[in-house]
């Protein structure tokens, strides 16, 4: 650690108690020794920097201000609790972000006292304080609760359900809005233009607090603000949509100024008595001139040079499966007009935004609200539209109810283009697409496909677009393909049909999706075992190609099917059939290979996978296990040489 670190103020914080002995002035030098030092760790780790930047002197004033983790601080999504963690005890840990073995990129309760709630997917905050505020009402040892909530995040059906209890409830809370205008692309919607036309005017013209008693604790630049706001912000006799809700509404103010924080955190917290919203207004990126200046201010960056901004990112030898889906939508909608594209506040994240700029009446981003999208969609299915839904699968899980009900029920053709499908890396469990291949193959009417490379991915964009028999899904991974040719538009493939990739005697893997690639290496390394593979592309789950499983089950004494799913998916269906049709072959063997039943922390992809039992060596010792439980074959197979010798395993 450098001399001037030593000797700085953020150096002597090691938890937020000592912040509670530094005065005014000397938080906000920590707040800019906070950012620098954001800055610094980011830059080697990569993570979420604009988002976190944005709120320094936020996150400062609420831990000088509150008695946490007494009190109870609940970030929303999580992307901008770097700062939080760095004067949370976790400094020392600050170089091992989102890396195998070590901390989180998201609030995590196993991870620190002063992570009372895990957060990663959003709009979740305002529903766990309440729950805290109540369990403090009814007797637990808990203090006061506060939620930090982002604009893009309170468009979110779930965070209106949860202000419209607090309001009712009448306890005493607080809820932080984080308004910066802008979640990871700019927000949409009625509720973000109500907050830009709040957000119109210099914050200190339009504070609105309310009572006198509070008013009176200020200093006076603001008391005067304080009597004009609500003439100024909503009318003389009006009241704001939050203070219609049961809330007392305070802001918007400066969230960075540390003065105008501290005063109105202070007076918050000795006068409220019922529910109340802080409306701070930021910028994401502040204080770092390279994330105010770019387009998403660098909401999710890799490592990047401090001094230049520029990220280090490795060349890529093919596209991101994103891009490929993208193009390959472009070119369909090229050609039929029905076809729009839906997006829940992710354009680029997935791939929406290329059809979005040759098209852009066609798509339509509608926030970060996952069950309108879906049922949305379901409505322009219904008026005759083809709708591709775009969401990731992680995020999909949030509208199972409309998937189910609004969609399968009426079997209306909506397209589900399933992104980060699989485990993802350096975010972690909470954003591992790892369930959709069960949660959406137990739906009836549903139609479910998994591309095993990129060219298999412009076919299942072709075949779903020409598809109007009821809803279908295909799911595809986060990165880059493979490398190989791509056609300039898919083929249409029939539904229900794999495909064989190689033939084989001994053992017959069948995969479903990604894993492929994994999969041939595997029978490389078995071939040198002596062992013939037969390597089977399922392309879809559901409908399962009953005459293909019937046929590698006749053909093959043993078989293993891979996936990167969870347990309940591919192999069960196949399972199912499989013993249905016994008598096809009494003898076969079987065995399937999924994610691990439990949740796989942070690493780079690869090793995820060895984590969760998918890896290359799992791969070849359950085929071997197969093959030497067989009594169908009387082959002598070079398994010890393989056993002594690890490192043969290609």
């Amino acid at each position: 650690m450098s001399d001037n670190l030593q000797n700085s103020l953020l150096y002597k914080v090691k938890k937020p108690n000592d912040l509670r002995v530094l005065s005014d002035n000397q938080l906000d030098q920590v707040s800019r020794e906070l950012r620098n030092e954001v800055i610094e760790v980011v830059s080697q780790t990569g993570g979420h920097l604009g988002s976190s930047l944005g709120v320094v002197e936020l996150t400062v004033a609420l831990h000088a201000v509150f008695n946490t983790p007494f009190d109870k601080l609940i970030w929303d999504v999580g992307h901008q609790c770097y700062p939080h963690k760095i004067i949370t005890e976790r400094r020392n840990f600050m170089s091992s972000l989102r890396q195998k073995g070590g901390i989180s990129g998201f609030t995590k309760r196993s991870e620190s006292e002063y992570d009372p709630f895990g957060a990663a997917h959003s709009s979740t905050s305002i529903s766990a304080a309440l729950g805290f505020t109540m369990a403090r009402e009814l007797g637990q040892p808990v203090g006061d609760t506060i939620a930090v909530i982002g604009d893009g995040s309170i468009t979110a059906g779930m965070a209106y359900e949860a202000l419209n209890n607090a309001g009712s409830e009448n306890k005493r809370m607080f809820v932080i809005l984080n308004d910066n205008e802008m979640s990871i692309a700019p927000p949409v919607g009625a509720m973000s233009s109500y907050l830009s036309t709040i957000n119109s005017h210099q914050a200190f013209e339009k504070l609105k607090l309310f009572g006198e008693e509070i008013e009176s604790h200020l200093p006076s630049t603001l008391r005067e603000g304080a009597r004009r706001a609500r003439q100024l912000v909503t009318g003389r006799n009006q009241s704001t949509f939050f203070e219609d809700l049961g809330f007392n509404y305070l802001g918007p103010i400066d969230g960075h100024d540390m003065g105008q924080l501290l005063h109105v955190l202070r007076a918050a917290k000795f006068r409220s008595t019922g529910p109340t919203l802080i409306h701070v207004c930021t910028k994401k990126g502040h204080g770092y001139a390279p994330a105010e200046n770019s387009a998403d201010k660098y909401h999710g960056v890799s490592k990047f040079n401090i001094q230049t901004g520029q990220q280090s990112k490795a060349p890529a030898n093919a596209p991101s499966y994103t891009s490929i889906f993208g193009k390959s939508l472009l070119e369909e909608a090229k050609l039929d007009t029905r076809v729009v594209g839906i997006t829940a506040a992710m354009p680029s994240g997935t791939g929406i935004n290329i059809l979005a700029n040759e098209f852009p009446e066609r798509v339509f981003d509608v926030g970060i609200a996952e069950q309108h999208a879906v049922t949305f969609a379901a409505g322009l299915a219904a008026g005759g539209m083809k709708p591709f839904c775009a969401i990731y699968s992680t995020f999909l899980q949030r509208a199972y109810d409309q998937i189910v009900h609004d969609v399968a029920l009426q079997n209306l053709p909506v397209r589900f283009a399933i992104d980060r499908a699989g485990l993802v890396g350096a975010d972690g469990a909470t954003h591992a697409g790892i369930f959709d291949i069960s949660y959406m193959s137990n739906i009836p009417n549903m139609t479910v496909m998994a591309a095993s490379d990129e060219a298999e991915l412009v076919h299942m964009v072709r075949t779903a677009a020409e598809f109007d028999e009821g809803p279908i899904a295909f799911r595809y991974p986060r990165g880059n393909g493979t490398g190989i040719q791509l056609p300039q538009r898919g083929e249409i493939l029939k539904i229900g049909k794999g495909r064989i990739v190689q033939e084989g005697e001994d053992l017959v893997i069948v995969s479903f999706g990604a894993h492929m690639n994994l999969v041939k290496d595997a029978e490389v390394a078995l071939a040198k075992m002596g062992v013939s593979v037969t390597v089977a592309d399922a392309r879809f789950a559901k409908p399962l190609d009953v005459d293909l499983i019937n046929q590698l089950m006749e053909n093959h004494p043993c078989m293993l099917t891979v996936e990167q799913g969870s347990m309940g998916g591919f192999g069960s269906i196949v399972l199912q059939h499989v013993n249905k049709n016994r008598n096809r072959n009494k003898n076969l063997t079987f065995d399937s290979i999924f994610v691990a039943d439990r949740f796989i922390d942070q690493a780079d992809v690869n090793s995820m996978y060895e984590d969760a039992g998918l890896g290359i060596n799992t791969i070849i010792d359950k085929s071997i296990q197969l093959v030497e439980q067989s009594n169908k074959t009387s082959k002598n197979f070079n398994f010890d040489d393989f056993k002594r010798d690890a490192s043969n395993r290609t």
